[in-house]
């Protein structure tokens, strides 16, 4: 067993990574993220200086980044060290070693070595990071005032602090390439050529632009019928522009999907207009075809940020769930996943799980407020025959069968201070004994845990033990309950529809506004798990397309709001396709008009086009 001493430095590092954790979720400055992750860490170290360097492959050096010193301790830039050169340390830091020796004379390599030597370095630990498999640059740890050993122990917590950054830099990185690839996308659809095509009265092709060509897959001629070019194609354009031959008038956003023999499916926006010459005289036709498929493509790129794993939600608190996901999948460390009954714990379990390096591996699930004291140790940690009555052969635990993969212990905080014990054994000394047995057993598992109860108020009131605690509590995840994501509930109420149409066999496309609403004003104690239950309810009893207020539980249905009522999202405004047509015939089939009128955006109106096939009349356009 460990000393008071021992477990209150254990105590310490992991509050030191739990704070390193809170702020790697959200990096704003990277800057101010590194001062700040490296200061909380000398603070709870004792260590002369700790530093990050990055390494420039061309040049074989390194580069300090951010750096902190100790009171009295010189500083890199004072020693002229913030970029150098070490042959030695590179070659083993590209091999993924870790460079540590309690005392730097002991440094095989001679450049390395002198170069600490006259900073009056005693001892060194440095840590290589990596980043999408490359050789990022290392976290270094120097101590000037005595020769310092590095036990395991603290290796395995500055590694996992060097782990937690690195991945912090990368999320950081990935979203300024995100921001500068959606920065190009701007600028691409802001000057992409459109295709620009006039012909003549008898509907000859008088000219045609290069973007045509690219646009429409085959090369115009002047001189040639236009209807002799578009053999090739679906001539889903044609009639737009007979119309305005016709009538010699305008055509404007009309929408088409087209296609040719390079390109099967080619959603476009077009616009026709009279061609007169310098006398004002009809002498043609102009057509402008815009390609607006790559937006299509970008708004389904945009719909992945909506899920991760099995969550849904695009709620900024979802966000960041996603976020911390992410940092964590790959990581060994111990998470505490916290939220109200029926948030997704367990989904939220399953993405650390199959989203990061074992997923290949088992994943156990034990509910631990579901058995009896005496079971759940047999449950988790298995038994030999004859430890008890009724133990008529030797059995495995969960922990065992989660060995080399990931294990959940839901309820945590309903479990007995004797199993809380033996379970701080495992998460530290990583070993146990079978009910029975007094023969201690490896295994090399994950711990996930999750509760919905206040683990600070239970270790308060002497219910929960403290070391057991932050020993859990390394990294948090807390879910939001629904009440405070409402603007995830058009994702979720799609979800579950396509889930139980198919369940139930019954084409409902979703809710009616007034069900919205009503969703909207009630608290949802139960959250998604009875969200979820009630769609299903409605599924059930309705016999239309549209799930109506008849069909959704009383509790909910009946429930009075002490607040003003939620505005709803703009998706879900006006998502009625014979109010869509209304407006439109209102404006006289002028896109813009409707959309406003109907209070969404030009883009969600052609998606409703899409989705309820609504297009323009020939005879109106």
């Amino acid at each position: 067993m460990k000393t008071d001493e021992e477990l209150q430095k254990r105590i310490a590092y992991e509050k030191m990574l739990a704070g390193i954790s809170e702020r790697a979720v959200s990096v704003n400055d990277l800057g101010e993220f590194l001062d700040g992750s490296l200061g909380s860490m000398g603070g709870i170290l004792d260590v002369s200086r700790i530093f990050i360097f990055t390494y420039q492959a061309a040049s074989e050096t390194f580069s300090c980044i951010c750096e902190w010193v100790a009171r009295g301790i010189t500083t890199l830039e004072a020693l002229d060290e913030l970029k150098i050169t070490i042959p030695w340390g590179t070659k083993h830091l590209k091999d993924g070693e870790i460079i540590n020796f309690a005392n730097t004379r002991d440094i095989p390599g001679d450049q390395y070595r002198e170069r600490l030597l006259v900073a009056d370095v005693k001892s060194t630990l440095n840590v290589p990071l990596f980043i999408r498999g490359d050789l990022y640059g290392f976290m270094g740890f120097d101590e000037c005032r005595y020769h310092r050993k590095w036990i395991d122990e603290d290796v395995y917590i500055l590694t996992t602090a060097a782990q937690i950054i690195t991945r912090a830099i990368e999320n950081k990185r990935f979203e300024e390439e995100l921001e500068r690839h959606r920065s190009r996308l701007e600028s691409i659809f802001s000057s992409v050529q459109d295709a620009i095509i006039t012909v003549d009265t008898e509907m000859n092709v008088i000219e045609a632009n290069k973007a045509a060509e690219k646009i429409c897959g085959f090369k115009m001629d002047t001189g040639q019928p236009f209807t002799d070019c578009t053999t090739d194609c679906d001539q889903s354009c044609l009639e737009v522009l007979q119309k305005t031959l016709k009538t010699r008038s305008t055509v404007q956003d009309y929408q088409i999907e087209c296609g040719h023999r390079d390109r099967s499916k080619l959603i476009a926006m077009v616009n026709s207009s009279p061609l007169l010459d310098s006398g004002g005289h009809f002498m043609g036709a102009v057509l402008v075809i815009r390609d607006i498929t790559r937006l299509t493509h970008l708004e389904e790129e945009l719909k992945e940020r909506h899920h991760f794993q099995n969550m849904i939600g695009k709620s900024e608190k979802m966000q960041k769930v996603y976020n911390l996901l992410k940092i964590l999948a790959n990581q060994i460390t111990t998470v505490l996943i916290t939220g109200d009954s029926g948030t997704g714990k367990e989904m939220a379990a399953k993405a650390l799980h199959y989203g990061g390096a074992r997923a290949n591996g088992p994943y156990i699930a034990v509910n631990c407020s579901a058995l009896a004291e005496s079971l759940l140790e047999s449950e988790l940690f298995g038994h030999v025959k004859g430890a008890f009555t009724g133990a008529d052969r030797d059995k495995i635990g969960r922990f065992e069968a989660a060995d080399g993969g990931t294990i959940l212990l839901d309820e945590i905080g309903d479990i007995s201070p004797l199993i809380q014990l033996k379970l701080l054994r495992v998460l530290q000394e990583k070993e146990f004994d079978r009910v029975g047995e007094s023969n201690p057993r490896k295994v090399d598992v994950r711990v996930l845990a999750s509760t919905n109860r206040n683990l600070k108020e239970a270790m308060r009131t002497g219910e929960f033990r403290e070391d057991l605690y932050y020993r859990l509590n390394v990294i948090e995840i807390k879910l939001p309950p629904l009440r405070e994501r409402y603007e995830d509930f058009p994702l979720l109420i799609n979800h579950f529809c396509e889930v139980f149409q198919k369940g139930y066999n019954k084409k409902i496309s979703g809710v009616s506004v007034e069900v919205l609403q009503a969703f909207m004003n009630y608290p949802w104690p139960g959250n998604v798990r009875e969200l979820e239950h009630a769609i299903e309810r409605a599924f059930v009893l309705c016999r239309d397309q549209t799930i109506q207020l008849e069909h959704i539980p009383s509790e909910i249905r009946d429930y009075t709001p002490a607040h003003i009522n939620r505005r709803l999202p703009e998706d879900t405004n006006n998502d009625d396709p014979e109010a869509i047509r209304q407006a439109l015939e209102k404006t006289d089939w002028n896109i813009s008009k409707a959309a406003r009128l109907l209070g969404i955006s030009r883009w969600t109106l052609y998606r409703r086009f899409q989705k309820y096939n609504i297009s323009r009349p020939v005879d109106n356009v």
